[in-house]
């Protein structure tokens, strides 16, 4: 996947939202990373909850230093793969676009948001 200057700097901007919401209680994203423990599923035990938030914070930190380089190995282009997601799925959360119809409602802004993570991860995809 071939990104000019803008490109880089959109994506990075992405990124640091995500390293942003993992670490800081006022980012808007940071409920969508931390999500409530239930305590009657396994994937919500502390130990799991901490695994994962340990993941997207390591992915999320990797993507950003990486987001200069020309070329990326098959654990970097992971790391943006998984960091796009989470913001995809952040940027759902917080705009409450959780069915086709939210979607189709959504201001102009929000869809334009979303269309951009999605166009880049099909992108990258396509490059794996």
């Amino acid at each position: 996947m071939r990104l000019n200057d803008a490109g880089r700097a959109v994506i990075r901007e992405i990124f640091v939202h995500v390293v942003a919401a993992e670490r800081s209680d006022e980012h808007e994203w940071h409920l969508a990373l931390q999500t409530p423990i239930n305590p009657s599923s396994d994937d919500d035990d502390p130990l799991s909850r901490l695994a994962r938030q340990n993941e997207i914070a390591t992915n999320a930190e990797l993507a950003i230093m990486t987001v200069s380089e020309q070329y990326l190995n098959d654990a970097e282009a992971w790391a943006w793969l998984s960091t796009l997601q989470v913001a995809l799925r952040s940027t759902a959360v917080v705009h409450g676009i959780l069915s086709d119809e939210r979607l189709a409602s959504a201001p102009p802004e929000v869809l334009e948001d979303i269309r951009t993570i999605q166009q880049f991860l099909f992108d990258l995809a396509a490059c794996l």
